[in-house]
């Protein structure tokens, strides 16, 4: 008994989905904190034999990137909001214009979905009847709470992510020795962003190897090219 209520509890449990939004938000920030705060105190660790420049140039990167990541995602979710709300208008003035038609428009988007010619009308009908526009921003628009984009929220995960990725590089920067720090970081933040990977894919229900995988590779290649280039622009600070 107690076995078959545990499996109806993960039967009725929330679906991956509702976690999406604010999911891709922090673990794009956290990435990129990792990521960018790594690549920069690589870069610069590259060039220089002091901790001075280190320290310096990874504490900017990190208070930048956060400021904006938290920018970037605000301005690009409030493009998304706007786009929503243009269409909802437009939704409004067409359902009190041509409400006949519209009926008819949801009628044939449910029959698309399988249901007989009557059943449609008539699950079109019913729904219009207790709110118009909802059956139509949800069916037509394909605009719905999960999906619906919330500036705000999206921009404060996205900097809060960024901040807690890459605060993780800078103790490395402030603590361990200065003479292997480009390998340091390098170690250090692939077990970040394997341990980021992992999380991310658990939580979002997806494979944790595939994920892992992914983001050391790609993290690799950017610290790598990163490290080039502080090679190639070795202007050693006394």
């Amino acid at each position: 008994m107690k076995e078959y209520k545990n499996q109806a509890d993960d039967y009725l449990s929330p679906h991956y989905i509702s976690r999406s939004n604010w999911l891709r938000a922090a673990v794009l920030g956290a990435n990129d904190g990792i990521l960018s705060t790594a690549s920069i105190a690589i870069g610069v660790a590259a060039a220089s034999n002091t901790r001075e420049p280190i320290v310096l140039a990874t504490l900017a990167g990190l208070v930048a990137g956060a400021l904006s990541m938290a920018a970037g995602e605000y301005v690009s979710v409030s493009s998304q909001t706007d786009v929503e709300h243009a269409d909802i208008e437009r939704e409004k003035k067409e359902l009190l214009d041509m409400p006949e038609l519209e009926l008819q428009r949801l009628a044939e988007i449910y029959e698309g979905r399988g249901l007989k010619k009557e059943t449609a009308l008539l699950v079109a009908t019913e729904l219009s009847e207790k709110d118009a526009l909802g059956a139509h921003v949800k069916d037509e628009l394909g605009i719905n709470e999960i999906s619906q984009a919330k500036p705000i929220q999206a921009a404060f995960a996205s900097g809060a992510a960024f901040s807690a990725g890459g605060i993780l590089p800078f103790f490395v920067v402030l603590f361990l020795p200065l003479h292997s720090m480009e390998y340091m970081l390098y170690v250090f933040a692939i077990f970040f962003l394997s341990v980021l990977g992992a999380l991310a894919a658990k939580t979002g229900g997806s494979s944790v190897v595939k994920a892992i995988l992914r983001i050391t590779f790609w993290g690799t290649v950017a610290m790598g090219l990163t490290a080039f280039v502080g090679y190639l622009f070795n202007v050693t600070t006394a």
